[in-house]
Protein backbone atom coordinates (compact mmCIF):
# COMPACT_ATOMS: atom_id res chain seq x y z
CA UNK A 1 0.00 0.00 0.00
CA UNK A 2 1.45 3.35 -0.65
CA UNK A 3 2.22 6.32 1.85
CA UNK A 4 -0.32 8.73 2.21
CA UNK A 5 1.02 10.77 4.31
CA UNK A 6 4.46 11.77 3.85
CA UNK A 7 5.15 13.74 7.38
CA UNK A 8 4.50 17.13 8.97
CA UNK A 9 4.88 20.38 6.30
CA UNK A 10 3.13 23.02 7.94
CA UNK A 11 2.45 24.02 11.22
CA UNK A 12 0.22 27.56 11.10
CA UNK A 13 -0.32 29.81 15.05
CA UNK A 14 -3.25 32.23 14.71
CA UNK A 15 -2.46 35.55 15.82
CA UNK A 16 -4.27 38.46 16.59
CA UNK A 17 -1.70 40.77 15.46
CA UNK A 18 0.23 39.77 12.02
CA UNK A 19 2.67 42.38 11.93
CA UNK A 20 3.66 41.88 15.82
CA UNK A 21 3.53 38.08 15.64
CA UNK A 22 6.01 38.31 12.58
CA UNK A 23 8.47 40.38 14.88
CA UNK A 24 7.68 38.38 17.86
CA UNK A 25 8.67 35.24 15.47
CA UNK A 26 11.16 36.50 13.58
CA UNK A 27 12.91 37.14 17.23
CA UNK A 28 11.98 33.48 18.39
CA UNK A 29 13.47 31.65 16.12
CA UNK A 30 15.85 33.65 14.78
CA UNK A 31 14.86 33.90 11.17
CA UNK A 32 13.21 36.51 8.80
CA UNK A 33 9.87 34.84 6.71
CA UNK A 34 10.48 34.01 3.52
CA UNK A 35 6.74 34.77 2.43
CA UNK A 36 5.23 37.86 3.59
CA UNK A 37 2.12 39.12 2.72
CA UNK A 38 -1.19 41.00 4.72
CA UNK A 39 -2.82 37.76 5.27
CA UNK A 40 -0.25 34.85 6.06
CA UNK A 41 3.17 35.21 6.90
CA UNK A 42 5.71 31.82 6.42
CA UNK A 43 8.98 31.00 7.74
CA UNK A 44 10.91 28.13 6.70
CA UNK A 45 12.38 26.75 9.99
CA UNK A 46 14.54 23.11 9.74
CA UNK A 47 12.66 22.17 6.65
CA UNK A 48 9.57 23.00 7.65
CA UNK A 49 7.20 25.35 7.64
CA UNK A 50 5.60 27.71 10.49
CA UNK A 51 3.29 30.02 8.90
CA UNK A 52 0.71 33.01 10.63
CA UNK A 53 -2.76 33.39 10.32
CA UNK A 54 -4.64 36.65 11.63
CA UNK A 55 -7.31 35.86 13.95
CA UNK A 56 -9.29 37.79 16.70
CA UNK A 57 -9.88 35.16 19.05
CA UNK A 58 -9.30 36.37 22.73
CA UNK A 59 -5.79 34.62 23.66
CA UNK A 60 -7.47 33.22 26.85
CA UNK A 61 -10.08 31.90 24.76
CA UNK A 62 -7.69 29.13 23.02
CA UNK A 63 -7.23 25.33 24.13
CA UNK A 64 -3.85 23.91 23.24
CA UNK A 65 -6.23 21.29 21.05
CA UNK A 66 -3.09 20.91 18.71
CA UNK A 67 0.69 20.59 19.70
CA UNK A 68 3.38 21.10 17.62
CA UNK A 69 7.06 20.12 18.75
CA UNK A 70 9.72 21.99 16.99
CA UNK A 71 12.78 20.29 17.90
CA UNK A 72 15.58 22.10 20.39
CA UNK A 73 19.17 21.11 21.24
CA UNK A 74 19.35 22.05 24.48
CA UNK A 75 15.59 22.62 26.30
CA UNK A 76 16.42 24.75 29.58
CA UNK A 77 17.85 27.15 27.06
CA UNK A 78 15.01 27.31 24.60
CA UNK A 79 11.98 27.60 26.94
CA UNK A 80 14.20 30.50 28.46
CA UNK A 81 14.48 32.33 25.30
CA UNK A 82 11.18 32.16 24.59
CA UNK A 83 10.27 33.35 28.20
CA UNK A 84 12.70 36.55 27.48
CA UNK A 85 10.51 37.33 24.40
CA UNK A 86 7.14 37.52 26.85
CA UNK A 87 6.31 33.71 26.36
CA UNK A 88 4.94 31.75 29.23
CA UNK A 89 5.72 28.24 30.29
CA UNK A 90 2.13 26.27 29.43
CA UNK A 91 4.71 22.52 30.49
CA UNK A 92 7.66 22.75 32.06
CA UNK A 93 10.34 20.45 30.44
CA UNK A 94 9.50 16.85 31.38
CA UNK A 95 10.95 14.05 30.54
CA UNK A 96 9.07 11.31 29.11
CA UNK A 97 11.61 8.54 28.75
CA UNK A 98 15.00 8.36 27.22
CA UNK A 99 16.65 11.13 26.79
CA UNK A 100 13.60 12.33 25.39
CA UNK A 101 12.11 15.83 26.95
CA UNK A 102 9.26 18.16 26.31
CA UNK A 103 8.05 21.42 27.13
CA UNK A 104 5.32 24.10 26.11
CA UNK A 105 5.53 27.35 25.98
CA UNK A 106 2.64 30.21 25.51
CA UNK A 107 3.11 33.03 23.15
CA UNK A 108 1.66 36.08 22.98
CA UNK A 109 -1.59 35.39 21.37
CA UNK A 110 -2.15 32.06 23.66
CA UNK A 111 -0.66 29.40 21.11
CA UNK A 112 1.31 26.35 22.73
CA UNK A 113 4.63 26.06 21.13
CA UNK A 114 5.69 22.64 21.88
CA UNK A 115 9.41 22.10 22.26
CA UNK A 116 11.74 18.69 22.24
CA UNK A 117 14.65 17.69 22.79
CA UNK A 118 15.08 14.05 21.18
CA UNK A 119 18.50 12.66 20.43
CA UNK A 120 16.85 9.42 19.07
CA UNK A 121 14.85 11.64 15.94
CA UNK A 122 16.86 11.48 12.53
CA UNK A 123 14.00 13.08 10.83
CA UNK A 124 15.00 16.19 8.28
CA UNK A 125 15.51 19.22 10.69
Amino acid sequence: MAQRVLGLRTTIYKVGDLAAAKRWFTDAFGTAPYFDEPFYVGFEIGGYELGLLEDPTDPTAKTPNVLTYWGVADIEAAVSHFQSLGATVHEKPTNVGGEIVVAGVKDPWGNVIGLIHNPEFKGGG
